[in-house]
C-alpha cells in the first residue's frame, strides 16, 4: 500500500478543482483527477507527479461508486476527498418559470447528490486511513441571497447543512467541511452577461477590494484538509464579502 497520502477531487479538470489537484500534488499527496470529459482531466494528470485520471460523472448512479473502487484500486487507499464538481444556470432570480424543474433536477443531481454519492462511497476508505478529510466546494449564495439563480443557492445551502450533518455523523474518524466562495474569476464566468458589472462591484466594496482567484479557494481547501480540530464548518472565501 502507497506511504503517501491520496486525494480525490472530482471535477478537477479546470478551476478550482484544478487549482486544489496541484496544490496537493505540490505539497507530496497523490492525486486522482476526475472529470466528465476525458482530455482536460488527462493533461492536468500527466503534469502532476503520480497522478491519475478517472473519468465519471458523479451525478449518475452508480459513477460516483465506479470513481471511489477505481481510485482504491489504482493508489491503494483514500484519505482526502474533495467535491469540486458543480453546475449551475445563470437566470435572474425573478424569472421563475425559466428556473425549470429539469433545471432544479440538473443542479441538484449534480451539487447536493453527487456530493451525496461521493461522500457516502468513499466514507469506509476515508475511516480506514485513519485520519479522513473531505472538504466540498460549496458558495456564498449557499448562505446570502445572492447567486447565478435560485436552484443553484438552494442546492449551495443544502450542501452546507449536509456538511454539518456529516461532521457529526462520520467523526471522530472523518472530518467533513467545506468553502464557500464569493466571486471567483473562473471560466465559468466568461462570457457571461453582467459579470462584468459584478466583478467591477465586488472590486469596489469587499473589504481586500478584488475579486478572488481559484489558487485562493484552494489554498482555503487545503487548511481545512490539513486542519485537525476542525470540522463541520463552511469557511467563506470571498475577501470579506459576507460583511458588505
Amino acid at each position: 500500500m502507497s506511504e503517501a497520502r491520496v486525494a480525490l477531487v472530482t471535477g478537477s479538470s479546470s478551476g478550482i478543482g484544478a487549482a486544489t489537484a496541484r496544490r496537493l500534488a505540490a505539497s507530496g499527496v497523490r492525486v486522482v483527477i476526475n472529470s466528465r470529459s476525458p482530455r482536460a482531466g488527462e493533461e492536468l494528470a500527466a503534469e502532476l507527479p503520480g497522478a491519475v485520471h478517472i473519468q465519471a460523472d458523479v451525478s449518475v448512479d452508480g459513477e460516483a461508486e465506479r470513481l471511489v473502487r477505481e481510485t482504491v484500486e489504482a493508489c491503494g487507499r483514500l484519505d482526502i476527498l474533495v467535491n469540486s464538481a458543480g453546475t449551475t444556470r445563470f437566470i435572474p432570480h425573478d424569472d421563475l418559470a425559466a428556473a425549470s424543474p429539469d433545471v432544479w433536477r440538473d443542479i441538484f443531481d449534480v451539487n447536493v447528490l453527487g456530493v451525496r454519492q461521493t461522500i457516502t462511497a468513499a466514507a469506509p476508505h476515508l475511516r480506514a486511513s485513519g485520519a479522513g478529510a473531505v472538504v466540498t466546494v460549496s458558495s456564498q449564495a449557499g448562505v446570502r441571497p445572492n447567486g447565478s439563480s435560485i436552484p443553484y443557492a438552494v442546492s449551495k445551502a443544502a450542501v452546507n447543512h449536509l456538511t454539518r450533518l456529516l461532521a457529526r455523523t462520520l467523526g471522530p474518524e472523518i472530518r467533513v467541511n467545506a468553502v464557500a466562495p464569493g466571486f471567483i474569476e473562473t471560466p465559468w464566468y466568461d462570457g457571461v452577461e453582467g459579470s462584468a458589472d459584478t466583478k467591477r462591484h465586488v472590486e469596489n466594496s469587499v473589504p481586500l477590494r478584488r475579486t478572488g482567484s481559484a489558487e485562493d479557494v484552494a489554498d482555503a481547501i487545503v487548511h481545512l484538509l490539513d486542519a485537525s480540530y476542525i470540522t463541520g464548518e463552511v469557511l467563506f472565501v470571498d475577501g470579506g464579502g459576507n460583511l458588505v
